[in-house]
């Protein structure tokens, strides 16, 4: 199965500025995750940008990257951009991997591509993992995600779902022991990771921002809207959360220099 990685990657953040061109132990952030994206099984890796800066620091570690529009509103606007400039087919595969997730492993990538290749009635493919803490099932900045029995999602959001009605009340005390297939838990966080094939990239752009799109804040709802399916399946390994803000950054420096030791 031949697959294709893009990483978007702005220069602009609001809680972590030229986040990118971060160092992180002697390289950028950039860098750190095009190298964890070349340890998968991706045919290419290509960095998507609206910065000549980005652009100058991927081109000087050997990588490829495309300039792109900087009007866009995603990083799906984004990717579609890159397939067209590349000509990718229609019924390639594209791995949007995040920029800011210098810790991704290689694996996941090769997990969501696989899924998506295997479940041809699914649009897109994307993981998830098991919440286990309260303060993380409340908190509005970890997007939830319900699916059904064979992985199709159900709704993401960014409230806590499901809401285990007998055993909070109204007041989350302790996320209840359960589980739904494969012994997983029904309480799961979305990871960030998705493929798509590239007709469907074309297809999302045409599209208007639906309701609940913007109501969550959460640009996958528009594929739900539309009726395209999304496989949802539990992370083959623990995916390190992405770098927002300076405490995040020095956690990934200190996990890095550890490793190294």
């Amino acid at each position: 199965m031949k697959y294709t990685v893009i990483i978007p990657a702005r220069y602009a953040s609001t809680r972590l500025p030229g986040k990118p061109l971060r160092d992180i132990a002697g390289s950028t952030m950039i860098q750190r995750v095009y190298q964890q994206a070349q340890l998968s099984s991706a045919s290419r890796v290509i960095v998507a940008t609206d910065d000549p800066r980005i652009v100058h620091a991927v081109d000087s570690f050997g990588g490829e990257v495309v300039m792109t529009s900087p009007d866009h509103v995603s990083g799906t606007d984004r990717l579609e951009e890159v397939a067209r400039q590349c000509g990718l087919a229609e019924d390639d595969i594209v791995v949007n991997v995040q920029g800011d997730e210098p810790l991704i492993p290689p694996q996941v990538i090769d997990q969501v591509a696989a899924n998506l290749a295997a479940n041809t009635e699914a649009g897109v493919a994307t993981l998830s993992e098991p919440i286990t803490e309260v303060e993380v099932f409340v908190n509005p900045n970890v997007v939830k995600v319900v699916s059904a029995h064979d992985g199709r999602a159900l709704y993401f959001s960014r409230a806590p779902i499901p809401w285990p009605r007998d055993q909070f009340g109204e007041t989350p005390v302790a996320l209840p022991v359960s589980g739904d297939r494969a012994g997983g838990s029904y309480f799961q966080r979305h990871i960030g990771i998705y493929a798509y094939r590239v007709a469907l990239l074309h297809r999302f752009v045409s599209w208007p921002v639906a309701p609940l799109e913007s109501l969550e804040s959460l640009e996958q709802l528009r594929f739900m809207y539309q009726g395209i399916k999304i496989h949802v399946a539990p992370a083959c390994r623990d995916v390190p959360g992405g770098v927002d803000t300076e405490e995040d950054l020095q956690f990934v420096i200190q996990h890095i220099k550890k490793a190294d030791v």
